[in-house]
């Protein structure tokens, strides 16, 4: 997670036409694949995944759930980057969990990690890098398309990482456009700086508290609270000035406040209200896009 987000969420969400496609075809192949389900499908029976993760389900059982039974996946996206005292992967790790708590309660199943992104101003620490934002653009587009192709209706990207949202955002309006999936993309961070400070009274960072708890929930052995030396190893972005590389891997929100704490019990509580906020978010926005007829 890191830094300088685009700010252009409304712009993305602008009223268009969109082409409908309705295609006889697809139509006649669902046909013929009911006439090949078993027969307590075909009497309407809830067939439950053997697995959430697409990665583990056969081609019959995708054919069986999505989209007759399924009509969300989530998308996880992260990058390798610096993260203060917890792992590199932090922003792949966080939405990757995301996705395996919220699958369940949303009905969904989880596509596979796009696990590099766009990194800025960490690329001089060992074992941060990515890919262009050009590039992530279009594998974003082209797996969102692919998604939308294999009849997901609802698209969730869960970002783990700031400087990823311009391009997935261009990428799920693009798609949008021209399928008829529907995707929303949410930098799970962005949306709950609130319960950052009810849980620790204080903004949060880029590898600061709220970052920091999340690993720390998930993976206690990634957090190197002993390679903590305080304060001097985070420093407070700034809107007026930029240095190239950053001089710290924690970046604070705001000047003395969201340095890493490393009380587990106090990171479970908030990954857990986090989960919450996220579910809450997708819920809503899934039950309103139906409700519209969108």
């Amino acid at each position: 997670m890191l830094m300088f987000e685009a700010m252009e969420i409304g712009a993305s969400l602008e009223n268009s036409s969109r082409p409908r496609r309705v295609i006889a075809t697809v139509i006649l192949a669902g046909a013929l694949a009911g006439a090949h389900l078993p027969a307590e499908a075909q009497q309407g029976a809830v067939i439950s995944p053997s697995s959430r993760d697409l990665v583990a389900l056969n081609w019959m059982e995708v054919q069986e759930l999505v989209p007759s039974r399924l009509h969300t996946v989530l998308l996880p996206v992260g990058t390798l980057e610096a993260h203060g005292v917890i792992a590199n992967g932090a922003d792949i790790l966080v939405p990757d969990s995301l996705a395996v708590r919220l699958a369940p309660d949303l009905e969904a199943l989880i596509a596979p990690t796009l696990n590099y992104g766009v990194n800025t101003s960490l690329d001089e620490y060992p074992g941060t890098f990515g890919i262009s934002e050009d590039l992530l653009r279009e594998t974003a587009t082209q797996v969102l398309r692919g998604l939308a192709e294999t009849g997901f209706r609802n698209i969730v990207v869960l970002n783990g990482h700031g400087p990823n949202f311009a391009p997935l955002n261009a990428a799920a309006r693009t798609v949008f456009r021209e399928t008829d999936a529907r995707v929303l993309v949410v930098n799970w961070w962005s949306v709950t700086p609130d319960i950052t400070e009810e849980v620790f009274g204080t903004q949060g960072g880029h590898a600061g508290n709220n970052e920091t708890a999340a690993v720390l929930a998930l993976r206690p052995d990634l957090v190197h609270a002993e390679r903590y030396e305080g304060s001097e190893q985070a420093t407070p972005f700034s809107t007026g000035w930029q240095a190239w590389p950053f001089p710290s891997s924690i970046g604070l929100y705001a000047p003395g406040q969201g340095y890493p704490e490393f009380d587990r019990e106090k990171a479970i509580r908030y990954f857990d209200l986090v989960v919450e906020r996220l579910r809450s978010l997708a819920s809503d926005v899934i039950g309103k896009w139906d409700a519209s007829g969108r």
